[in-house]
């Protein structure tokens, strides 16, 4: 079993949720638009020091250590035993440096192409920084659902506001779909409160004995939230509306952090809470996983627009992830987490691509491009790089992610590794179908030859993902050694029976 270890640390977690979340507000609350440069500098600065607040966590972090990590714990209200409590263990660790990154990547994006509302743009993001980080502390089971359902704000403000035509449809349907899927999950939250003798500790919940009937109410009302916000199939749909309406950082954000929230909930919640129930849905799970993957994939074949072609192939990304957890072996598990550090960049980058692209044609469409290369000859080295990542190209992130998750489900059983790994050919036709018709060739019209390359700034942005996709594909040591003990404790505790005796 999981046992809590007391930090001697300083209160590193609290630093890295609240310090985004203060600065946000204060760019909101002083930020001006006839001062946008102020607004920017204060919100680069910001999220380059929330990310070096998150550094001493990989530093200090005890690989070989049994249990939770950094613990912060203290009353929060105390009349109902509710707990301000913050943890993570080598299943968290990497998502808390990995969103603060990002952070500062999608500033830097914004900082030319924004010009109105330039605080509430850096602002939100910044809050939604520190709500996402907060997710993955939270070991307090009402402080983990205050951290989920408050993530929705930011990013409803910024699709609703910064948007495309269609902002206010997509944002109200990014945050119907996300936010009824999370009211059963409260109501799990309370009957694990009561059932634990009036306690929301997430570690007091992985000890609870629950009888099988329990079990499955509890699995399927942590499913409804946490297979929305992957999202699997068939809960998907709102994912392409809105990272089409959402803005170039929104979409960024929302592919490479926010979908983590959904996956990150099977690990700390579903599967340690109910094992017995995990193990009797694994295999729905697993097929829903597999429909995701490859009929999903075959969806992606056919889109027009890069956006959109891009969404879907992040849904069937996600697709290895849900299924690498509910095979249940060491290999499994370790690739479907390296899937979602690795995902965190390669969709960040792509979509990152296509904002550079839009902001000087304002064109979406696949069929608009043509010749790119000719004009852009640095912007289509990286988009080539991060599109072959994005089929899983050895020497790149996507490739250990993808093929350890094939590895474990071969282990698990021959037919559906032989299954992922064939959806793995939709992967590189659709990567490579946009690339062919986007990059390469003569130049279609006179709007892309008059293609400007990357500026400074692009090409920095662009540069430290390149640099973050090879350096995780060529050694992915550290990614995954800080994950082994957190992984075999965690299969440790599905292997054994909640059920009364």
């Amino acid at each position: 079993m999981m046992q809590s270890t007391i930090s001697n640390f300083p209160p590193y977690l609290s630093l890295a949720i609240w310090l985004p979340i203060v600065l946000g507000a204060a760019i909101l609350a002083i930020g001006r638009d006839d001062k946008p440069g102020l607004t920017r500098w204060m919100a680069l600065i910001g999220s380059v020091a929330c990310f070096l607040v998150t550094l001493p966590l990989v530093q200090h972090f005890d690989s070989a250590a049994h249990g939770m990590q950094f613990v912060e714990s203290t009353p929060w209200i105390g009349r109902f035993n509710i707990m301000y409590s913050l943890a993570i263990d080598g299943l968290s660790l990497w998502l808390v440096p990995l969103t603060a990154f990002i952070t500062i990547i999608v500033v830097i994006s914004a900082w030319e192409v924004i010009e109105k509302r330039v605080a509430q743009y850096m602002g939100s993001f910044l809050i939604l920084s520190g709500l996402m980080i907060g997710v993955f502390c939270a070991m307090d089971g009402l402080l983990f659902y205050f951290f989920f359902e408050a993530t929705l704000i930011p990013m409803f403000i910024i699709i609703g506001v910064f948007g495309g035509e269609n902002r206010v449809y997509a944002s109200f349907k990014f945050f119907l779909y996300t936010f009824m899927g999370s009211l059963l999950t409260l109501v799990a939250i309370i009957y694990l409160y009561n059932a634990a003798g009036g306690s929301f500790d997430i570690l007091t919940w992985h000890k609870l004995p629950l009888t099988m009937k329990e079990q499955t109410f509890i699995f399927l009302a942590f499913l409804m939230a946490f297979a929305v916000k992957v999202p699997m199939f068939p809960v998907h749909t709102w994912l392409p509306d809105v990272h089409v309406e959402a803005p170039t950082g929104g979409s960024a954000v929302l592919a490479a952090i926010m979908l983590k929230l959904g996956a990150y909930g099977f690990l700390r919640f579903s599967l340690p809470i109910t094992p017995d129930a995990s193990h009797y849905m694994g295999g729905f799970i697993i097929t829903l996983s597999l429909i995701a993957v490859i009929y999903i994939g075959l969806v992606a074949l056919v889109q027009k627009d890069m956006k959109k072609l891009v969404a879907y192939s992040s849904i069937a990304h996600m697709g290895f992830v849900t299924m690498g957890f509910f095979m249940f072996n060491q290999i499994s598990v370790t690739g479907a987490i390296a899937q979602m550090i690795s995902h965190g960049f390669i969709s960040a980058a792509m979509f990152l691509c296509i904002g550079v692209l839009y902001d000087r044609m304002h064109s979406r469409q696949i069929a608009d491009y043509g010749g790119v290369v000719n004009r852009m000859p640095k912007f289509s080295a990286l988009i080539v790089l991060f599109s072959m990542a994005n089929c899983g190209l050895p020497a790149t992130s996507g490739f250990i992610g993808e093929f350890t998750v094939i590895l474990g489900a071969v282990q698990f059983n021959f037919w559906i590794g032989l299954l992922a790994g064939t959806a793995l050919i939709f992967g590189a036709a659709y990567s490579l179908w946009m690339v062919k018709r986007v990059v390469f060739g003569d130049i279609a019209n006179k709007h892309v030859a008059e293609l400007t390359d990357l500026n400074k700034r692009e090409f920095f942005m662009l540069g430290v993902l390149a640099i973050a996709v090879i350096g995780m594909g060529l050694y992915p040591a550290p990614f995954t050694d800080t994950m082994q003990t957190s992984v075999t404790d965690l299969l440790q505790q599905v292997s054994v029976s909640k059920l009364p005796q």
